[in-house]
């Protein structure tokens, strides 16, 4: 297999003679390839079988103890304008870029095969997927391409049908982490990544091609390329809604998006979409339409329990292959928060006692596994229409400040609710813990291109249509002395619930100087263990907090000077100027 894309052929060879591969080989997308790729690595000791009675058809990969998460201090946008990368990214000069890399990818995959897979962002049919190429040196990317991607023949036809793909090039290297770097050009719509064998690292695919290099393309091209779950809510009246939502990362986005309905919605149903990714595009009667472009989870698996999130349990009991945990006396996969099992092995492939202190399974440990294997899934996460969205939910970790569910005024007053995003740092992430982080729109990692001219093209589509989805800001994490009050989990259907009919104009709203809040009483408590007292206190705002709030926001916001747009800068002054008027 080869193409009859002559400049797909011409890049192709390029790569090879740079690179220096023993051969190439074109990837086909087949099941039989992907099981040849695990029966190659099974035999290389770069897979181990799991437990073949209870996790059937499960695969350990450890990593390099120097390669386990995304590196964002060796993540670069390159383009000609500094600018145009904005502080929210590291930039380097394309030229200088091209010129570190080549040096670095001269004969790296000497002694090696180079794969090239073809593969597509989305259904295979879709006008609103976008195709790529991925060159790589490594097996372990190929069988997680397969899983996460729709690639091989299908894809390689509508790029030679389309002459137009995402160019990425990625090699493990030596995995010095001196010589680690993923670049992207995105007037190039170009990726290159080496030294890392990890993730979102080395599935170019994935946060490369699916967020920074999608991004622009969608500034480019009029769309939205977002780090948004999918969720498919269907009530009683069997009437179905679509909720796309951002958090930033301990904020329970996967729990969202599998959500099981609490006891007391009967005849309430969650299907999954998408758990990670959505990108947006407007029709022609100005509604807005979702594909999650990804066809599979590659999920963070610590935590994960049939309590918690009984659907990703149930995900990952087959067809998967687990990333950097560690192992019980029977083979069997075994992370933190797991419920059963006795584990012996850590990820690193060390035998410890339970009773040592420490952890077994890395805390950034993975499960890579086909969408199809969630119990929810739905199958619109494969229609080429895509799915109508009709609210956009943000959200963060405040232990005090955010209400538990407020709705923004309009549109523009939204997108400046999403560019506010902040979270409190947890024990599991590096530095102080409860310190507020800002990550708008959930994309502080991965947007493309500048801050600012990203919320100057959100706040564009105010203007193109009266049918936009509603945007809403919700906060599972509200405190007080006895802890969270909100349970969370299921019961956020709850909240779910007051959104949608937000919606449908089926619910009362109370206006306040940062949006519209349910009364307590619209959020329905039956069947739950909180008072009152407890409600109003998930909806109190502290107006001398949120000026102080307010006030950090407008110092992040002038980090972006003169492109900063002056239509967020006044929706900021309107919150300020009703918050010190009001009572």
């Amino acid at each position: 297999m080869s193409t009859s894309n002559q400049k797909l052929e011409n890049w192709v060879n390029d790569i090879a003679n740079v690179t220096n591969p023993d051969s190439i080989y074109w990837c086909d997308g087949t099941h039989d390839e992907y099981e040849g790729f695990i029966k190659e690595m099974l035999n290389t000791g770069d897979l181990m079988k799991l437990n073949e009675e209870s996790f059937p058809n499960c695969y350990l990969h450890r990593s390099d103890q120097s390669d386990v998460a995304r590196v964002e201090h060796l993540t670069f946008i390159c383009t000609s304008n500094q600018e145009d990368a904005g502080p929210n990214n590291n930039w380097m000069d394309p030229i200088e870029a091209h010129n570190k890399l080549d040096t670095l990818f001269e004969n790296c995959m000497s002694g090696r095969t180079m794969y090239v897979i073809p593969y597509c962002m989305g259904p295979i049919d879709s006008k609103l997927s976008r195709c790529g190429v991925e060159i790589t040196d490594s097996p372990y990317v190929v069988a997680n391409m397969f899983l996460m991607t729709r690639m091989g023949q299908k894809a390689l036809a509508r790029i030679e049908r389309e002459d137009k793909f995402v160019k990425g090039v990625h090699s493990i290297g030596d995995l010095d982490p001196d010589k680690r770097f993923i670049m992207h050009f995105p007037e190039e719509e170009t990726i290159r990544s080496i030294g890392s064998g990890y993730g979102g690292n080395a599935l170019l695919g994935k946060k490369c091609h699916a967020l920074r290099i999608a991004s622009w393309q969608a500034l480019k091209e009029d769309w939205l390329a977002e780090h948004m779950l999918i969720v498919e809510i269907e009530n009683p009246q069997e009437e179905k809604f679509y909720v796309a939502a951002a958090f930033p990362s301990a904020c329970g986005k996967t729990n969202l998006a599998m959500l099981i309905p609490p006891e007391g919605y009967d005849g309430w149903k969650v299907r999954t979409i998408g758990d990670d990714i959505a990108w947006l595009h407007m029709d022609d009667s100005g509604q807005i339409w979702a594909i999650n472009p990804e066809a599979g989870y590659f999920g963070v698996v610590p935590g994960t329990n049939e309590d918690d999130n009984e659907n990703a349990y149930q995900a990952i009991q087959s067809n998967a292959i687990f990333t950097n945990v560690g192992l019980t006396d029977n083979n069997e996969p075994w992370w933190e928060g797991k419920k059963d099992g006795n584990p012996t092995i850590d990820w690193k492939g060390e035998t410890i006692s339970a009773d040592s202190g420490n952890v077994f399974a890395h805390p950034n440990s993975r499960f890579t596994v086909s969408a199809k294997n969630n119990p929810k899934y739905s199958n619109l996460a494969d229609s080429p229409s895509g799915v109508p969205i009709s609210a956009i939910v943000f959200g963060g970790r405040r232990s005090e400040l955010a209400p538990l569910v407020y709705q923004s005024k309009d549109w523009n007053h939204g997108v400046l609710v999403g560019a506010s995003v902040g979270s409190e740092t947890t024990a599991a992430a590096a530095g102080e813990v409860g310190i507020v982080r800002r990550d708008p729109m959930a994309m502080k990692p991965f947007c493309g291109y500048n801050f600012a001219d990203y919320w100057t093209h959100w706040l564009s589509f105010s203007s193109k249509s009266e049918r936009l989805p509603k945007i809403f800001h919700v906060n599972w994490f509200r405190k007080n002395d006895q802890g969270f009050i909100w349970p969370g989990f299921g019961d956020n259907l709850r909240v779910l619930e007051w959104i949608i009919k937000r919606c449908q104009n089926q619910a009362d709203a109370i206006d306040t100087p940062i949006g519209f809040l349910p009364k307590p009483e619209d959020i329905d408590t039956s069947g739950l263990d909180i008072t009152k007292d407890s409600m109003e206190e998930l909806f109190h705002i502290n107006k001398d907090q949120w000026l102080e709030e307010m006030e950090s926001i407008r110092e992040y916001f002038l980090e972006y000077g003169d492109r900063m747009p002056e239509m967020l800068l006044d929706e900021h002054r309107k919150v300020v100027s009703k918050l010190e008027q009001s009572d």
